[in-house]
This record gives C-alpha cells, structure tokens and sequence, in this order.
C-alpha cells in the first residue's frame, strides 16, 4: 500500500491522478474524498439484475439530507482518481462508519486503468444526516504483483456522476471491460 508521501510523489509525476486535489487531504496512507451533491435511489422495491432499474435523482441541499435506513443511495466522490499504474479502493473513513454510514456495498475496488469518480452505494445503520462537500471516504492504492497486461476499460470507465448499476449490458452492447496491452 502506498504512504501519503508515496501518493504526493505519484500525483506529481503522473503516476495517479486526483483532480481536484488538495494536499490537506493527504493521510498517512490514503488520501480523503468527499461527497458530491447528488444521490440516486432505486424506484422499484425489486430489483433486477437483467434489467435498467429505474431510479430517481435527489440533490443533497447545503443543510443537509437525512438518510433512512433500509435505502440504497447511489453517490459518488467529487474527485476523480486515474492509474494505469496501481489499484485503487475506496473505503469509508472511521468517524463516518461510527455513525452507521457504510459508503459501499461491496464495490470499493477499481481495477488497473480505472479513470472516474468512484460511484458510493450508501447505506445506513440509523437515520443519519449527510451533507455535500463533506470528507466520506478515502482512497487508497496498492502496488500491483506481477505485469500489469490489462487495463480496465469497461462499463463504468468515464463515469463522472453516480452510476447505477449497468448489470443488463451483455456482449456486443459492453464490449471487453478489460483492454489487453500486451
């Protein structure tokens, strides 16, 4: 896993990309993202897995918005992280998962080659008061063990908004999600 000093020096040179950046959100090993202002909720009680669920947007206000629970909110981070060069995750920070706020499901990993704003799938313990802007989660990156010969390229590559979930798309509408650069 890389040190904060290690992130700063790879910002710098290329190596990753966070935009905007802020070195105040630096940590020891992990740098802090923040929450954008929107959020996505799943329209009908059940989901499928072949199917473009509908959904319906909300703005977070400046005053705030209270999550229930037993929703699924779709979020994402304002920054937007790039590599072709390490593994990225993104995890919640302690003082947001001691309030009951879980910032992913299970999708907090993004392959090599990943380049958006990572999309959060937002639960909550206990009705919880959420706001735009503030420090949710933080990212960090992990060096890779062998060649890297495929870059991710696939169906959330460029998502800048939160995404929800494109499990329907198949074969010819997806394409590879992985581009092989050997």
């Amino acid at each position: 896993m890389l040190t904060g000093s290690k992130i700063l020096e790879e910002v710098e040179s290329g190596g990753i990309q966070i935009k905007p950046f802020d070195k105040r959100q630096l940590n020891p090993n992990s740098y802090n993202v923040r929450l954008g202002n929107k959020l996505k909720v799943y329209v009908n009680e059940v989901l499928d897995f072949e199917k473009d669920n509908p959904s319906r947007e909300m703005t977070i206000p400046e005053e705030g918005l209270i999550l229930q629970p037993g929703e699924l909110y779709i979020g994402n981070i304002i920054e937007r992280i790039a590599t072709d060069k390490y593994i990225s995750a993104v995890d919640g920070r302690s003082s947001v998962g001691r309030l009951g706020i879980l910032i992913h499901a299970t999708a907090g990993f993004g392959d090599i080659g990943f380049d958006g704003n990572y999309t959060l799938e937002i639960f909550c313990i206990k009705p919880v008061r959420i706001y735009p802007n503030m420090l949710i989660g933080q990212i960090y990156f992990s060096e890779p063990y062998g060649p890297v010969d495929f870059l991710y390229r696939g169906r959330y590559q460029g998502q800048s908004e939160p995404t929800t979930s494109r499990s329907q798309l198949k074969g010819s509408q997806l394409g590879n999600d992985y581009y092989y650069k050997g």
